[in-house]
């Protein structure tokens, strides 16, 4: 069942979001995600490379595991874990085909249960029985009666809608009692509202829990609040206290040079001037 009176002090929290784009937005996503305090990040279309998503840092949080296009651009999916928390990459690169399945998984063991997240991107036109026997064989290589396992992401399938392919998809999740929790629009433009993000899971054996939406306007596609209830962690790394996530923001000269040039975007060329007087003027102009 939903239980919508969680307390998310104690609560375990995924969240995950089309981000269409992580390069830039690094920053902006971890201060809307501060009141949530999320434990994991799944984030679909990332659109990094290989080499470029190993030098993304987000503040509090470790990449644990990522799938990059190998030779198409944008795309790619990857899963963030708060500082500290112990946990492992799960190889799912063999099922991977740029834009027909993009996927990422890792492993967290609880004190309770063994729990598996995995996250998804398929593009809108490509092959979908492709898509949905890769998927199924993704999740026969590490499934077990024990095993709960969590997927979500982006699959641009609506599920506002009764359509086959959400029935085939439904159809196949359901022999691993995997059932879609989202029931909210998460995608909504000037004419159309679509639900084509979701988070599929066992009910039974994760019974507690509450999904909301969550919108902080950096992507055309709006998040996705997942909280369970009754997760006992093992002994954490000392970087977590209580649940409590806290950013601290690296100052060095090349920080500085970033925060510069981020800056000299909104307000011109304040810095091409040596004279105070000058440069403060220039930066009142714009407002």
């Amino acid at each position: 069942m939903v239980n919508n009176s969680h307390n998310p002090d104690k609560s375990f929290i995924i969240y995950h979001q089309n981000i269409n784009g992580l390069k830039n937005k690094k920053d902006e996503l971890i201060n809307a995600l501060l009141t949530t305090t999320p434990h994991i990040l799944c984030l679909s279309e990332h659109h990094l490379k290989h080499n470029e998503i190993k030098q993304i840092n987000i503040e509090g949080f470790k990449l644990v595991t990522s799938y990059c296009r190998q030779s198409m651009k944008k795309g790619g999916v990857c899963i963030y874990a708060v500082s500290g928390l112990i946990c492992s990459k799960i190889d799912m690169s063999n099922y991977c085909k740029d834009q027909d399945i993009e996927i990422c998984m890792l492993k967290i063991n609880f004190m309770s249960i063994r729990l598996h997240i995995l996250v998804v991107y398929r593009a809108p036109t490509r092959d979908f029985n492709f898509f949905l026997n890769q998927l199924d064989d993704s999740i026969k290589s590490i499934y077990k009666t024990n095993l709960n396992l969590i997927i979500c992401g982006d699959i641009n399938i609506d599920y506002l809608l009764e359509h086959d392919r959400k029935k085939q998809l439904d159809s196949m999740l359901q022999t691993y009692n995997l059932t879609a929790v989202v029931h909210f629009p998460t995608r909504v433009q000037d004419r159309s509202c679509t639900m084509i993000d979701n988070i599929f899971f066992d009910i039974l054996k994760i019974p507690t829990f509450n999904v909301l939406p969550f919108f902080n306007g950096l992507s055309n596609h709006d998040g996705q609040l997942l909280s369970i209830e009754g997760l006992k962690l093992h002994k954490l790394n000392s970087q977590i206290q209580e649940d409590n996530i806290y950013t601290i923001r690296d100052i060095n000269d090349c920080s500085i040079n970033e925060f510069r040039t981020s800056l000299s975007y909104e307000i011109g060329n304040v810095f091409s001037v040596s004279k105070i007087t000058l440069m403060w003027i220039l930066f009142l102009i714009p407002f």
